[in-house]
């Protein structure tokens, strides 16, 4: 069975950056089973109702600034599938989750610069969702859990965001220095997806240490996603963490395995 995944994306940097993060993630895409298609969650797709593409041929979207030019030229030329797309349509009306069919929006840098690093020749179909940050983390779990059937069929759920991501805080003049800050959330959110504790997931905002700096309310788009990768492995409640480095003094490049 296919496992399911949080990906931090980190900084568009990364699509263009040869680092360890990009290495890994390099070599996670060889190391998991060739997945037959990837459904993918993407922190810069917000929607209140839930979005599922039904894209034959993707076009890349460009959505950021001031970057580096070459950034721009990148292309990541992926196919959807229509069969997949109404399957998980099909899952979503059997549970009473509503839904919507997209069939013009290109992939974000959310999707593609993860994608790329996975999977760079762009030859597996792909099935772009949306998040809907205002939902409860519990309705969030469910919508990923409505999905885990796919994993049985060779299909591979990755959740796109990062874990402590504020760009009010991150320190671009990179000293190589974490902010302790930072890593207290990060190990108090390692211990309770290990343990599936959701009492505690759920309620993050109020117990969890720093979780007003590490999820400013504001910006709670780039974690939630972890509760639709989790969800998507609730028949297979197993969480271990593949990577964890950081990026200007605490933006995280988390990868956590669930199922």
């Amino acid at each position: 069975m296919m496992p399911s995944l949080f990906i931090a994306h980190g900084a568009p940097l990364l699509a263009i950056e040869n680092n360890d993060y990009t290495k890994f993630l390099n070599q996670l895409g060889q190391d998991i089973h060739r997945p037959k298609a990837i459904v993918l969650f993407s922190a810069h797709w917000e929607s209140r109702v839930q979005q599922v593409s039904q894209v034959d041929q993707y076009s890349t979207i460009y959505d950021f600034g001031g970057f580096n030019p070459s950034l721009y030229t990148i292309k990541y030329p992926a196919h959807g599938s229509q069969d997949i797309s109404n399957e998980i349509g099909d899952l979503f009306t059997k549970n009473g989750i509503s839904f919507e069919n997209d069939k013009t929006r290109g992939l974000d840098h959310g999707a593609w610069v993860v994608l790329r690093l996975l999977y760079p020749n762009a030859d597996i179909p792909v099935i772009a969702m949306s998040v809907n940050p205002n939902l409860k983390p519990e309705e969030q779990y469910k919508v990923g859990k409505t999905l885990s059937e796919l994993r049985e069929k060779d299909i591979l759920i990755i959740a796109s965001g990062g874990t402590v991501h504020n760009l009010g805080a991150v320190k671009w003049a990179d000293n190589g220095e974490i902010d302790s800050w930072a890593l207290e959330f990060d190990d108090w959110l390692s211990v309770n997806l290990k343990s599936w504790d959701l009492k505690s997931l759920f309620n993050f905002d109020s117990i969890a240490p720093h979780a007003s700096i590490a999820v400013p309310p504001y910006g709670n788009e780039h974690f939630v996603p972890i509760f639709y990768a989790m969800g998507a492995a609730d028949n297979d409640r197993q969480a271990k963490r593949l990577h964890r480095s950081y990026r200007y003094g605490n933006l995280s490049h988390s990868v956590w395995q669930f199922g």
